[in-house]
């Protein structure tokens, strides 16, 4: 029997010879073999390669997203203990406040505070403590004003001309007859204004027509009021003495120019601020470090 076979003729192109080769049919099927294997191979060792890219993509991904978790968690960490820190610096501030009151006789705590442990209190325990002082009925001006002299509004609280004196006036709105509580004295949108006597602030914050507004009591039935402002300074419950600035000049509030509506109220009740400025000569103009 013969062998089946596949010639396989090749031409010279210059001198026409011709040439046949027999190739078994079995060789053809082995090399049509071999190239599907090695095909198979050659695909798998690629989607292997591919998948491991892929893993390894994915890998750094995760990492850089726990690096990034526990950055975050660094800094949480570090603003729960600065937290913890002001908690208990704050307590020991308020024993310490209610002691020099007069509210506790000493600071508690045993003689050998060692043996209490860590210092740093729980939050109940800085809760209770808070609402203690706030009901203790706590009067800070009371005693500050131990500490106060000049009581009396004496000085400008700014330098400039007087735009509207206190009492009868047209208004300048609404064009009837009004009450004007105080004077208004001119001075450019940043100039300072100065506290006319030692006391202690009582608002600060804006209020309707007055704009942003500062009111101080001087004690003795003494308020002063300082409207109109571009800006504040203070807070309610701060002592201030006279001459320390308190604001500065704007145009907040019902007004039609930059100016300082200051008032001087005796129990409440409105009195011409004119006859306690006149005691003193007026303050020179001092501008804003910042631009409100």
């Amino acid at each position: 029997m013969k062998q089946q076979y596949f010639i396989l003729v090749l031409a010279h192109s210059l001198h026409g010879r011709l040439r046949r080769i027999h190739i078994p049919h079995q060789v053809v099927y082995i090399v049509l073999v071999l190239a599907m294997v090695g095909g198979f191979s050659i695909f798998g060792f690629v989607s292997s390669y591919a998948r491991m890219a892929w893993k390894v993509a994915n890998y750094n991904s995760l990492r850089n997203e726990a690096d990034q978790l526990r950055t975050r968690y660094q800094n949480l960490q570090k603003v729960v203990n600065q937290t913890n820190e002001q908690l208990a610096s704050l307590e020991m501030f308020a024993t310490e406040v209610s002691a020099a009151y007069g509210i506790k006789q000493k600071l508690e705590g045993p003689s050998d505070i060692a043996s209490e442990g860590t210092l740093v209190p729980t939050f109940s325990e800085s809760l209770d403590e808070y609402n203690y002082l706030r009901s203790s009925n706590l009067s800070r001006s009371s005693y500050s004003r131990r500490w106060h002299l000049n009581t009396r509004p004496n000085i400008w609280p700014v330098d400039g001309p007087l735009m509207s004196s206190f009492g009868e006036r047209t208004d300048p709105f609404s064009g009837e007859g009004a009450l004007h509580k105080g004077v208004d004295i001119s001075a450019p949108i940043g100039t300072l204004v100065r506290a006319t006597a030692d006391g202690i602030i009582t608002f600060a914050d804006r209020e309707g027509g007055y704009g942003r507004l500062v009111v101080i009591d001087h004690g003795n039935g003494f308020e002063t009021y300082y409207a109109h402002l571009s800006r504040i300074d203070v807070i309610e419950g701060q002592e201030i003495r006279q001459g320390e600035f308190l604001g500065a000049v704007g145009a907040s509030g019902r007004v039609t120019a930059p100016h300082l509506h200051y008032e001087v109220r005796i129990a409440k009740t409105p009195v011409n601020p004119y006859r306690y400025l006149m005691t003193s000569t007026p303050v020179q103009q001092v501008k804003a470090e910042f631009p409100f």
